[in-house]
């Protein structure tokens, strides 16, 4: 079984991550996708992460799953919150009893470097590690999008509407931001890990958060 990695983040609240090496027919024994999908490669990356919601919980409801119109997937029942990230062969999934969550996974790419000018204020440029400028700023990229996830609104400027707080670059750290849209001004805490070129972050549970 290709789960290359699942974290207990507390009792209420896990994440895996899954290689996908199977076909179609393995993961359609237990879950299913939308019809409008037709790429061989995203179906794939589709079903390996609905497949990877039942790894970590047995019982999470995957028929209830609905789309929102910003495209966030949700269980209208509430009994789980969870977030889905895909990148290559590989899914990664979020999901907690507790609260809203948000997961990404990504390669680390020479295209982070090139659009990091629309994603990081100049603060956030101003304590990239100049040894690490491409991973640093994967991690701050795989935070953002956790966020986005997290909050699953849409209609989010990762430049103003997120703040990240100086961290120094190491291969698996703690990030605390702020998420700063006018119905949700929030401090969010943000676990991530460096690891085979990818990098992996996601928001951690939302007890003992600041609201503001």
């Amino acid at each position: 079984m290709p789960l290359i990695r699942t974290i207990q983040i507390d009792a209420d609240t896990k994440l895996g991550v899954w290689k996908i090496t199977e076909d179609e027919s393995f993961f359609r024994t237990k879950v299913n996708i939308s019809r409008d999908i037709h790429h061989l490669h995203k179906r794939l990356q589709h079903f390996a992460g609905r497949y990877l919601l039942l790894t970590l919980f047995p019982d999470f409801p995957i028929q209830q799953i609905t789309v929102t119109d910003s495209r966030k997937p949700v269980l209208a029942c509430d009994s789980y919150h969870f977030s889905i990230s895909h990148c290559g062969d590989y899914a990664a999934a979020i999901v907690s009893k507790t609260g809203a969550v948000g997961i990404d996974i990504e390669e680390i790419k020479e295209k982070i470097e090139w659009v990091s000018h629309k994603f990081l204020s100049p603060e956030e440029q101003g304590f990239m590690d100049l040894r690490e400028t491409l991973a640093h700023k994967s991690i701050c990229w795989s935070a953002k999008e956790a966020m986005y996830k997290w909050y699953g609104k849409g209609g989010v400027d990762f430049k103003a509407d997120m703040r990240l707080y100086p961290f120094v670059f190491q291969h698996t750290g703690f990030i605390s931001a702020e998420f700063l849209k006018p119905d949700n001004n929030t401090r969010l805490y943000l676990q991530y890990i460096i690891e085979n070129n990818l990098c992996l972050a996601w928001t951690l549970p939302a007890r003992g958060l600041d609201n503001h």
